[in-house]
């Protein structure tokens, strides 16, 4: 089964093709991308094809174009919006990269109810790996960070902070103008384009792609088990991740069903009396309520204290290469073996 094409045409060389290379990086992107520098190759192709979705600047677009069977237009806008393409949306060209899909996403989400195939995407299965504890103070977001990071040189992963404060806008230091909360909102209204309005929400750290988290505790709290369920659905189904990082918190309802979605669970624990009861508490609760298997699915990591930067806004990007990040090579090559 194809994909849908994702069509760029850039007059610039460089340009194109240099966005092309982004694109063909971030294997989250649900289309097959084709770049041009050639009005003329653009027409041709898209004679004999349909494109779903085209980028194409402003000093390209002709009225050939306008002509082709295409599902959306979006303008690469130098700043000033050319004379009559005033009936399409546009996107700033010199923006990095990720913000340019992220706007296009959003541009495309907007109009499209539907994706025209609606199918499961073509890929291996997706793991959903989880980090959880019962405790505090464990370094439990540093090492989910470290093992996405580390895990996304090789796959596509998405990163979901599922805590009910992650600190997040202070930690990358900067704000969102969409987050968890936003794409929630689309779950609970069963949005049938879930994952294109979660690819205009998209952020990435070192090839790590993560939705931003809640800013309201109560956006964690007021989550149904059914909506997890339903959002964890659409990732495997029609995302291109291969694998799901949850960082999880303690206030999701029905916790124990959502770890029993994990194929692993990292738990970082330490070894002060206190702690170790607050496991063992933790441990017989899961016999209790009759799970088991959440028990031999748990890896127990002890993590190696790490000297991260002062600076908030970089902690998150330097862990792999912390102490901390070869802890966790180390364990993935073990559990590799």
């Amino acid at each position: 089964m194809r994909k849908n094409i994702f069509a760029v045409c850039d007059l610039e060389v460089d340009y194109a093709y240099n966005f092309m290379d982004y694109l063909n990086q971030k294997k989250n992107i649900p289309f097959e991308i084709q770049a041009f520098t050639s009005v003329q190759n653009l027409i041709a192709y898209g004679k004999e094809n349909h494109i779903e979705l085209l980028l194409i600047s402003g000093k390209a677009m002709c009225r050939e174009v306008q002509e082709l069977d295409i599902g959306k237009i979006v303008i690469l806008s130098e700043g000033v919006h050319a004379p009559g393409l005033d009936q399409y949306p546009s996107v700033y060209k010199y923006q990095s990269s990720s913000d340019v899909i992220r706007e296009v996403m959003a541009c495309y989400g907007e109009e499209k109810a539907v994706l025209p195939v609606q199918f499961p995407v073509l890929k291996k299965t997706t793991e959903i790996l989880g980090v959880y504890s019962p405790l505090g103070r464990c370094l439990k977001t540093s090492f989910a960070l470290t093992l996405g990071q580390v895990l996304a040189r090789e796959r596509a992963v998405l990163y979901l902070n599922l805590e009910e404060y992650s600190g997040f806008e202070e930690l990358m230091g900067r704000g969102f103008n969409h987050n968890l909360s936003d794409l929630l909102y689309y779950v609970r209204q069963e949005n049938q384009n879930l994952m294109v309005k979660m690819n205009s929400m998209i952020q990435t750290i070192n090839n790590l792609d993560y939705i931003p988290p809640v800013q309201a505790p109560a956006d964690i709290l007021g989550t149904s088990w059914k909506d997890w369920e339903r959002l964890l659905s659409e990732l495997v189904m029609h995302s291109s991740y291969e694998v799901v990082v949850l960082d999880i918190g303690n206030g999701i309802e029905e916790l124990f069903q959502l770890l029993d979605q994990c194929k692993r669970i990292y738990m970082p624990v330490l070894t002060d009396v206190i702690s170790t009861c607050k496991i063992a508490q933790f441990e017989n609760l899961l016999r209790i309520w009759d799970y088991p298997q959440v028990l031999s699915k748990t890896v127990k990591v002890r993590l190696p204290f790490h000297a991260g930067p002062s600076a908030p806004e970089t902690y998150a990007e330097q862990l792999p290469w912390s102490e901390l990040g070869d802890y966790v090579r180390e364990l993935l090559r073990k559990d590799m073996e």
